[in-house]
This record gives C-alpha cells, sequence and structure tokens, in this order.
C-alpha cells in the first residue's frame, strides 16, 4: 500500500503571497523568513517512492496570498501518475461559485480547500451551502484549515473544530478533512470528528511538537477515533518521510516513565490508510 499525502501544497514564493503575509510568515520560524516555492523533485526525495499526494493552493484575500486553480492544475499535469489536486475557494469573494465548478468541470480538479480563518469566514453561514451542495452532488471531499496561524487578522473564531459540527448535521453525506488535528485545539477537533463518520483529520504538521502530538493522539486512542485520522505532510513545511520518522518515534519519549504508550499498529496503520477509498478520489494513472 502507497502512503497518500492528503495535505501537501502547490506553491511559489513569494509571487503567491502580499508583502503583508511575507512579514507575518516571519514569526512561525524565529524571525527567518522561509521560502516556501514547491519543488517537487525536492519532495520525492523526501518520501518513499510510491507515494500518492494531494495538492492545493489556497485562497484568503484578507491573509495575503492566493494561488489561481491553474497553477495547480499544471503542476498535476506535469506528475499525472503521483499527484490529486484540489481547488480552493475564498467565499468571500465575488465568483467563488463560477471558480468552483471551473476547478472541477473544467481542471478536472477533484477536492475543495477552505481556509475559513485565514479567509476571515463562518464555515457554517449559510451563504457557503451552495459549495456543500455542490460537494454533496459531485463527491468531493472538503479539506479545511483548523487550528492556529500567525496572521494577526485572521480571526481564530472562524477557526474551531466544532463550527463544523453544524455542516456535519446539515450536510452528513459531505467528507471533510480538519486540517492539522486543528492544533491547539486537538481535543475539540477529536469529539467532534467522533460524532459524525464523514469527519476525518489529517495530522499534518505536527511532529515537530512531539510531546503535544503524543498527548493529542492519546486522546484519540482514549476516544477510539484512530481511524479517522489521515496522513498528511503540509510540505513545503515539513517532508512525508520526517512526518512518519517522528511518528514512530513518539513512544521514545516515554520509555522507562509509567506513561501509557501509543498502539504502534495504529500509528502504522495511519501512515499506509487508504486514504483515496476513504474520501471516494480516483486514484491517479
Amino acid at each position: 500500500m502507497p502512503i497518500i499525502d492528503v495535505h501537501s501544497h502547490a506553491l511559489q514564493y513569494p509571487q503567491h503571497f502580499t508583502d503583508d503575509f511575507r512579514r507575518q510568515a516571519r514569526r512561525a520560524r524565529a524571525d527567518t523568513e522561509i521560502d516556501l516555492t514547491v519543488r517537487y523533485a525536492d519532495y520525492r526525495a523526501a518520501c518513499p517512492p510510491q507515494t500518492i499526494t494531494v495538492v492545493f493552493g489556497g485562497k484568503a484575500k484578507l491573509s495575503g496570498f492566493w494561488v489561481d486553480d491553474d497553477h495547480v492544475a499544471r503542476y498535476v499535469a506535469r506528475h499525472p501518475k503521483q499527484l490529486i489536486g484540489f481547488l480552493a475557494l475564498d467565499p468571500t469573494q465575488p465568483g467563488y461559485y463560477k471558480e468552483m465548478r471551473r476547478g472541477h468541470e473544467q481542471l478536472g480538479l477533484q477536492g475543495i480547500k477552505l481556509m475559513p480563518m485565514y479567509a476571515g469566514f463562518d464555515p457554517r453561514d449559510p451563504r457557503l451551502d451552495p459549495i456543500y451542495r455542490y460537494a454533496s452532488r459531485n463527491d468531493l471531499p472538503i479539506l479545511l484549515h483548523t487550528g492556529t496561524t500567525f496572521v494577526a487578522q485572521a480571526p481564530l473564531r472562524c477557526t474551531l473544530p466544532r463550527l463544523l459540527d453544524d455542516v456535519a448535521v446539515r450536510f452528513p453525506d459531505v467528507k471533510m478533512i480538519l486540517a492539522h488535528l486543528a492544533h491547539p485545539y486537538e481535543d475539540e477537533c477529536i469529539v467532534t470528528i467522533r460524532k459524525h463518520p464523514n469527519l476525518f483529520a489529517d495530522i499534518s504538521a505536527l511532529h515537530y511538537r512531539p510531546w503535544q502530538l503524543y498527548h493529542s493522539l492519546m486522546r484519540v486512542q482514549e476516544y477510539g477515533v484512530w481511524d479517522s485520522l489521515l496522513f498528511g505532510s503540509d510540505y513545503p513545511f515539513t517532508t512525508v518521510n520526517a512526518s512518519i520518522t517522528g511518528l514512530r518515534a513518539l513512544n521514545q519519549m516515554v520509555e522507562q516513565t509509567n506513561l501509557p504508550q501509543l498502539d504502534a499498529k495504529q500509528i502504522e496503520s495511519l501512515i499506509h490508510r487508504d486514504s483515496l477509498k476513504l474520501l471516494d478520489l480516483k486514484r491517479p494513472r
């Protein structure tokens, strides 16, 4: 079974970002500006050979970045045997519904990326119902950014996992992925995905906070929701291999202590989970 990375980006830096975003992004890594340009050769060099990857850009006018779906489609077209593309929407901007239809029906993108906090909208807003109805009719999974950020103008109230409980009640057949296990709101994320069989969470960009991730996965274990977790990297912020190594090393922190161990078999199942089947995504050819 190949590794399925459900969370990877197609970006160019600095073209896809405003100067304001770039200045604020320095807070993420010790006041250092990071080149976020995606280079597929670098990605492939740091993942198992058969890895299949979901890639997307992102649209959030409020926070200062915008990646056209055409860029993502071109990126996928260069590597069609390994990549699956998602379109991105900023529903605060005019023309988003037309962009959604074009991204899916003309560009062949297989899912939707939403960034409620970065774009400044509440995912429960009834004005977003056309997105959920379209996703339901066309079996498109929706990956939403949940969790924290460094962008000052991005409202945290829009990122809380509990908001998606209401969406899942109204649209129970829409498959949604809560990115980053919604850190630092992991507990809220876990109890939300436990309620709804079509809600999942990915563990992207968490391995470099190992103590936090250990506690989060222990809560996953206690609530019995391992099967609702999906593997993701968040490249270019980190890599597939680093994420796998980090997951496998978590139990080493608690050796020679009385703290409980994470189920090693469940960790391996997470790493090798067939997320394409769970999300009804077509395998690349």
